[in-house]
C-alpha cells in the first residue's frame, strides 16, 4: 500500500488524479490522506469523485472513503479493462480531467485499441479544453509514440454539461524522450471563438477583443492571423475562445471560458493576456502542458529534458506523487513563476 500525504506541495486534486492512473498502470494499491486539506471546502468534491468512480470502473478497484468531503481515500485494484468504455459524469464535470486519469493505464496497460466515451463538461474552469487535448496535448503524446486520438460531439458548459467526447487509445510498448529546449519560429497563430445556444454576435466580439490585444505583441509569421467563429453544438449555454500558436518545433494553446455577466471582450482578453505572456517567455512548453506530460516522460527509459515558460508548484507536486509510483530521476532549474528547464528520466 503506498502512503500519499494529500497536503504535500500544492496539494490539489491533481495528487488524486495522477495517483488513481498510476494504481491502475502497476495494479497497485495507494491510500491518499488529508486530501485538499488546506482548500476552502477541504475533501473530495464531486469533480474529483468522477475520477475515482472511472479509475474503479476500468480497474475493478476496492474504493473506501468515496464520499463528498471525505480527506482519506483507498484504492485498491484488482485488473485492468480496456476496450468500449462509456462513463456519463452526469454534470458539468470535466471530461478532460477524466480522460487524462484513464489514459496512462489504458495506453500502457492494455494489449489492444480502447475507446472511451464520456459525457460531462467539455468547456469548464480549472481544465483544459478539449481543442486543448485534441490541439496541443495529443500532438504532443504523438512526439513521444503515444497515439491518442479525439473527437468531440458535443460541447458541455457549466452548469449544465450534456457534452461528449471520445477517446481513442493505441497500446504503447516504449515511449520516446523529448528534447525541446527552443520551438523555433512562429509559423501561424490561429483559434476558434464558439458560442454554444447563444448570439453569434457574442463569438464576434470575443474574436475582435483578442485581435486587438494581440496586435503588435505577437508577429504571426507569414500567415495571418485566423479565428474562426462557430456556433456549436450541444444542450448548454455557453462561450469560449481558444487560440494557438504553432512553432517550428511546438505549439502552444490558450482558453478562456464565458460566464454569466461576463463582457465577451473580456474573454478574448483573458486568452489573448495569457497568450502574450507564454509568448515572451520565449519556451517551447506551456506550464499546464508541463504538468500533463511528466508522468508519461517518466515512463521513458532515456532522458527527456524540456523548457517550460513558468516553474509552478503544481509541477514539483506532480513529480513527486508520480515518485512514489517508480524510481525516477528529475531536475527542475528555474525560479517559481519564471522559465526553467525540467530533466527527467526513469531510473
Amino acid at each position: 500500500m503506498i502512503e500519499i500525504d494529500g497536503n504535500y506541495g500544492e496539494g490539489g486534486g491533481q495528487i488524486l488524479r495522477t495517483a488513481l492512473g498510476l494504481s491502475c498502470l502497476y495494479q497497485v494499491p495507494f491510500r491518499i490522506a488529508n486530501i485538499r486539506r488546506r482548500r476552502e471546502k477541504p475533501g473530495l468534491m464531486p469533480q474529483h469523485l468522477t475520477a475515482v468512480r472511472a479509475a474503479q470502473m476500468i480497474s475493478g478497484a476496492a474504493v473506501a472513503g468515496d464520499f463528498k468531503g471525505s480527506t482519506d481515500l483507498s484504492f485498491a485494484p484488482s485488473g485492468l479493462r480496456g476496450g468500449h468504455i462509456f462513463y456519463d459524469i452526469g454534470t458539468a464535470g470535466s471530461t478532460a480531467l477524466v480522460l487524462q486519469t484513464l489514459l496512462p493505464a489504458l495506453a500502457f496497460g492494455c494489449n489492444a485499441k480502447s475507446a472511451v466515451t464520456l459525457k460531462g463538461g467539455t468547456h469548464v474552469p480549472f481544465s483544459p479544453s478539449f481543442q486543448y487535448l485534441n490541439e496541443v496535448f495529443a500532438p504532443l503524446l504523438s512526439m513521444l509514440g503515444i497515439n491518442v486520438k479525439f473527437k468531440i460531439v458535443s460541447y458541455g458548459f457549466y452548469p449544465r454539461g450534456g457534452g461528449e467526447v471520445r477517446m481513442e487509445i493505441h497500446p504503447v510498448k516504449k515511449v520516446k524522450p523529448l528534447l525541446l529546449r527552443e520551438r523555433g519560429r512562429i509559423i501561424e497563430l490561429t483559434g476558434i471563438s464558439g458560442v454554444g445556444n447563444l448570439p453569434l454576435s457574442i463569438a464576434e466580439r470575443q474574436k475582435k477583443a483578442a485581435l486587438a490585444s494581440i496586435a503588435g505583441q505577437i508577429k504571426p509569421g507569414a500567415s495571418p492571423v485566423r479565428i474562426d467563429v462557430q456556433n456549436v453544438p450541444g444542450p448548454a449555454q455557453g462561450t469560449f475562445i481558444f487560440l494557438k500558436t504553432q512553432f517550428e518545433y511546438a505549439a502552444a494553446g490558450f482558453t478562456a471560458l464565458g460566464a454569466r455577466g461576463k463582457p465577451a471582450e473580456k474573454v478574448g482578453q483573458e486568452a489573448a493576456a495569457d497568450l502574450v505572456n507564454f509568448y515572451t517567455s520565449g519556451a517551447p512548453v506551456d506550464r499546464h502542458l508541463a504538468d500533463q506530460i511528466v508522468l508519461y516522460l517518466a515512463l521513458c527509459e532515456e532522458e527527456s529534458e524540456f523548457v517550460v515558460s513558468g516553474i509552478s508548484q503544481h509541477l514539483r507536486t506532480n513529480l513527486w506523487v508520480i515518485s512514489r509510483f517508480h524510481n525516477l530521476k528529475y531536475s527542475i532549474d528555474g525560479e517559481e513563476g519564471q522559465a526553467g528547464r525540467v530533466r527527467i528520466k526513469k531510473k
